[in-house]
């Protein structure tokens, strides 16, 4: 399914220059490492998707793959991983007059409420684990937790686009299209960078997961979990020739294009969309195949649980695993829709959060020990987090308002010091007072494992260098082996 482009007029020596210069810079770079042959060896076909995205790290990686574990909605930290005794000391008690309260999201500050669950220490590190998470708490000598992570923006949408873009504002590209336009993928036959639908779209829309002013190849194919991940995957042509008459007649009308227009980023990525998912129509039915997977499999991620989200979930999970077997690069695993809120419970927070959590624990807690069990754990980044916090007071009686100024996170797998803890919070769980750490962090941590340099994956647009993590970010060395 390789391309030519083929020009059918004169061509300057202006822009002849102008479309070869990209071509003379590259081969001073090959000759950085290790020369043309050593860059082509990467190589399968002309034109093929991982020819024009496979690219050099900065450093030796950690890791090759990175699954997101986005909670959409935002995680009560006071309720999950940072246990705050506090606030059952003070329930029920003005907050007013214990510290200074910021401006919330819905202006109803009620008293201070305590988290309606127990926490456990748990392995070896003696993590403390609150009982919304019985089956990843199992797991915690495999996790680094940061419970200082704060965030720019107190309501959904720019908070979205901050955790995934590295800015508030929409049309960024978004991290998955950064790691594939600096890694590219390890299989040419599945896109480096997949989001499964869970069934929630979050604020912010699809534009959280966007390649934005990066080329289009980039941004992310959307897939959902099931026998029917993708529409039209299934050629419909009834001869097995046709199909392939259609796509070398529509890339030959396009090359021609290309030799009117010179460069055209929308004509390039649908030419490389159309390869793509000619290949897909093969790979893509097998992927989803989870016959082959065996009962306690199965069982291990929840997927014969009595609660369909739970099983729902699982079956993300598995098919997560099966993607960085596939060597996809980037995974990202949206919520269920489960029959309460998402994470954003600013009313009936004991139902609403162990709804949530009773669909991701278990599935989340399997994908971390059958990556671990298959020798994949070593070379995967699995990261959980939402896009802030909740307040340590409720909004109302029995819910809680958004919080930026402290929540949770954890990451586990390649390169990440299992059990342990960086960073602290004050008494009631609402402010960082201890190693504060921002998205753009979390952003060069996880380039940094995979190899790549934040300050040096750039891309010029509206007149600068731009970068994933702009003019910030620093890597969470402690965190690290």
């Amino acid at each position: 399914m390789g391309r030519k482009h083929i020009i059918h007029r004169a061509v300057s020596r202006r822009e002849m220059l102008s479309m070869c210069s990209g071509g003379f810079g590259a081969l001073a770079f090959t000759g950085l490492f290790g020369g043309l042959h050593a860059a082509c060896s990467k190589i399968e076909e002309p034109g093929s998707v991982i020819s024009q995205m496979m690219q050099a790290s900065h450093h030796v990686p950690k890791a090759k793959h990175v699954i997101f574990l986005y909670m959409d909605g935002g995680v009560s930290q006071v309720d999950s991983f940072d246990p705050k005794p506090r606030l059952a000391k003070e329930n029920g008690e003005d907050p007013n007059k214990k510290f200074k309260v910021d401006k919330t999201q819905f202006d109803n500050v009620g008293k201070i409420l305590k988290s309606p669950w127990g926490f456990k220490q748990y392995g070896e590190c003696g993590m403390w684990v609150s009982d919304l998470f019985p089956h990843i708490a199992t797991c915690v000598d495999d996790l680094a937790l940061v419970r200082s992570m704060v965030s720019d923006f107190p309501e959904h949408t720019n908070a979205n686009y901050f955790l995934h873009t590295g800015s508030g504002l929409q049309g960024r590209p978004s991290m998955g299209a950064w790691v594939t336009y600096g890694l590219g993928s390890e299989n040419n036959n599945l896109p480096g960078y997949v989001v499964l639908d869970g069934g929630l779209v979050p604020p912010g829309g699809l534009d959280n997961f966007n390649s934005g002013f990066l080329p289009a190849s980039y941004q992310a194919s959307v897939l959902k979990a099931g026998p029917s991940p993708l529409a039209n995957i299934l050629p419909e042509e009834s001869k097995e020739g046709v199909q392939n008459q259609k796509l070398d007649f529509m890339k030959q009308m396009d090359a021609s294009l290309i030799g009117k227009l010179g460069h055209a980023d929308a004509v390039e990525s649908a030419i490389s969309n159309y390869e793509l998912a000619y290949k897909m129509q093969s790979s893509v039915p097998e992927l989803t195949e989870f016959s082959a997977e065996s009962k306690a499999t199965k069982q291990l991620y929840g997927m014969e649980s009595d609660d369909p989200h739970t099983r729902s979930y699982g079956a993300q999970c598995l098919l997560a695993r099966r993607l960085v077997e596939r060597g996809v690069r980037f995974i990202e695993l949206t919520c269920p829709s489960v029959k309460a809120d998402r994470w954003d419970q600013h009313n009936n927070l004991k139902d609403g959060h162990e709804r949530n959590a009773h669909a991701v624990d278990q599935p989340i807690a399997g994908l971390l020990k059958d990556l671990k069990v298959r020798g994949l754990l070593e070379d995967t980044l699995v990261i959980f987090t939402g896009e802030f916090g909740r307040t340590p007071f409720a909004q109302g009686t029995n819910g809680r308002d958004h919080n930026p100024s402290a929540f949770s996170m954890w990451m586990a797998g390649a390169g990440i010091k299992g059990g342990t803890i960086y960073g602290k919070t004050d008494d009631y769980g609402y402010r960082v007072i201890e190693n504060k750490t921002t998205i753009h962090d979390l952003h060069a941590t996880m380039l940094h494992l995979l190899g790549v340099d934040h300050e040096r994956l750039r891309f010029r647009f509206g007149g600068r260098d731009i970068r994933l993590t702009d003019v910030h970010g620093h890597v969470i060395k402690d965190i690290l082996v």
